[in-house]
């Protein structure tokens, strides 16, 4: 998992939780990093869910809820960081709708050992999207708030359901609809 993610995080907990908090998650997960990551860097998942699982514990806070949180976060670090990325889409399900085909051909260019989620496209109207989300780490509630922050950006209301194909979570059907 690249470091962005793991740095990202960090940053995440201490603005809502506090430096205290990053210090007793680190030290909980017993990390073979100690906890040090680059942005550029790339990390075991294991030492993720071993943040969030702490993480947990600690805030008595859902790892779903932790990871929709995050996303919200994370989706402003991408909009500040990359705003080309998102600013060329006229639209969110147009920008939702090219997640495989443009949004991840970039991230692998800036990150080309990234290892990302596919999410195939199953139908879409101008007014809905029906996308399968397919990943071992089953972070699709990461993927969730990541498209709720979508629709926030474009000022649009929509409803996403989402459907376990997979009891694991490693493959899920998001079915989005705006309202």
């Amino acid at each position: 998992m690249k470091g962005i993610v793991f740095t990202e995080f960090l940053e995440l907990v201490e603005d809502k939780f506090g430096l205290e908090v990053v210090d007793k998650i680190i030290e909980q997960s017993d990390l073979s990093t100690g906890g040090a990551y680059t942005a550029v860097g790339t990390y075991e998942f294991a030492e993720m869910l071993s943040l969030l699982k702490h993480l947990s514990e600690h805030t008595q806070i859902s790892i779903d809820d932790l990871l929709l949180v995050y996303a919200e976060h994370f989706f402003g670090v991408l909009v500040s960081s990359y705003p080309g990325l998102i600013d060329k889409y006229e639209d969110p399900i147009e920008l939702l709708s090219s997640i495989e085909d443009h949004i991840h051909v970039e991230v692998r260019k800036i990150y080309p050992d990234a290892e990302l989620p596919t999410f195939q496209q199953i139908e879409k109207t101008p007014t809905s999207l029906v996308l399968v989300y397919k990943s071992s780490r089953a972070m699709y509630n990461f993927g969730l708030g990541l498209m709720n922050k979508t629709f926030e950006h474009y000022n649009t209301k929509a409803t996403i359901l989402l459907e376990k194909i997979k009891p694991d979570g490693t493959e899920v059907k998001f079915s989005i609809t705006i309202d």
